[in-house]
């Protein structure tokens, strides 16, 4: 019979342990500026990762805890660093536990959107329109705007994800 993706997890992660859930070790070394956002975080993982995919409002299930959940991410006080920051350390810690090699996959996204006003969001590129050419000649074009992720992900040799090292977001 197939192992559980609990004890997967819990075989693929050396330094994981019974008593301690997953969503604690990861947030457990998070840097907030306050106690009580690391609190608010560890609560809002919990209910995050226990319905991974879903949407803050399905996830919070009431409008209390779904309108408390986009005040921490809306906090000016709570960055993508401070979310990341433990995450971070504790891949770091099962890197360094590893017994064999770890491969670090890196990879852009990008995020586009449409805008009225591309200067508000961030020009990505410019791309030709239909072979159309404006009066003096020149190529047509249109902009394309939104994001763009870097990230890093280290893994084993078979596969199992250690974690994130690295996002950048431009």
């Amino acid at each position: 019979m197939g192992l559980t993706s609990r004890a997967r997890d819990e075989r693929a992660h050396p330094l994981a342990s019974d008593a301690v859930t997953w969503f604690d070790r990861e947030a457990a070394l998070c840097e907030f500026q306050d106690a009580r956002l690391g609190e608010r975080f560890r609560m809002l993982l919990k209910q995050i990762g226990g319905d991974i995919g879903q949407s803050i409002p399905m996830v919070c299930q009431d409008w209390a805890n779904t309108k408390a959940a986009y005040r921490f991410f809306s906090n000016e006080r709570v960055s993508e660093a401070d979310i990341l920051s433990g995450h971070f350390k504790s891949t770091r810690e099962r890197i360094a536990a590893a017994k064999g090699p770890v491969l670090v996959l890196h990879d852009t996204t990008e995020f586009t959107y449409q805008r009225e006003r591309p200067d508000l969001i961030g020009m990505i590129k410019r791309i030709p329109k239909n072979n159309s050419r404006r009066l003096d000649g020149k190529p047509q074009t249109y902009t394309t705007c939104g994001i763009l992720m870097h990230s890093s992900l280290a893994v084993t040799l078979e596969g199992v994800s250690y974690g994130g090292i690295w996002v950048m977001t431009v």
